[in-house]
């Protein structure tokens, strides 16, 4: 599969995942982007097995491409007084992703000799890790609230009122289970894109691509 195709699926999961984060599931934890979201680390990890390690980073950068667009549009739709895409979450969004996948694809270089679903689940899972934190620690806590201006905070506030741990345990932050419940759905998307990954590889490697 050539590494154009490859980028394309990038940036299709990245817009994609940008529109269906807006659609939030039952229970208020979820959105649909979760679950299109992950993909981007099988796109990547494809594209390391397949073409190494400097294709790969070509694949995010066509991914993080895609973010910025969405992003600056967005930034230009307002949904009642706030913009569709507000300035904390287009930083956390391109810092996670940047950070995150550059994770994955030198953590994937690393362990590709060894079996096939090492390398793909290892790099995905800590790179999993790495997205969730840095994108809900930037776009909702206090701490990363001195970082932007007082307008900017007040648009993403409603993320730090307390609230049940995954609507069951103690009170804390909301943003502190949407990032617990974005990361167990990350988890086992990244044990189930273990599938696809070995029948893509199977059979582009089949074919010499």
């Amino acid at each position: 599969m050539p590494v154009s195709a490859l980028v394309a699926a990038m940036a299709g999961i990245v817009l994609a995942s940008n529109v269906l984060v807006q659609f939030v599931l039952p229970g208020g934890l979820l959105t649909w982007g979760a679950f299109t979201y992950p993909f981007a680390f099988l796109a990547t990890d494809l594209a390391n097995r397949l073409h190494g390690p400097r294709a790969a980073r070509r694949v995010v950068l066509g991914g993080f491409a895609a973010g910025v667009a969405f992003s600056l549009a967005g930034s230009q739709v307002m949904v009642g007084d706030a913009p569709l895409v507000p300035l904390r979450i287009a930083v956390a969004s391109g810092t996670a992703f940047l950070l995150a996948q550059g994770l994955d694809v030198a953590l994937f270089a690393a362990l590709r000799g060894g079996v096939w679903w090492r390398a793909p689940l290892v790099s995905s899972l800590a790179a999993s890790a790495l997205d969730t934190a840095l994108f809900f620690a930037i776009a909702f806590s206090a701490a990363a609230g001195g970082l932007f201006p007082p307008g900017a905070n007040a648009v993403v506030a409603w993320a730090s009122e307390p609230a049940p741990l995954l609507a069951l345990g103690p009170p804390a932050p909301l943003w502190v289970s949407l990032a617990l419940a974005d990361f167990g759905v990350k988890v086992a998307l990244a044990l189930v894109a273990l599938g696809p990954y070995r029948l893509a590889l199977r059979r582009w490697t089949q074919a010499g691509t």
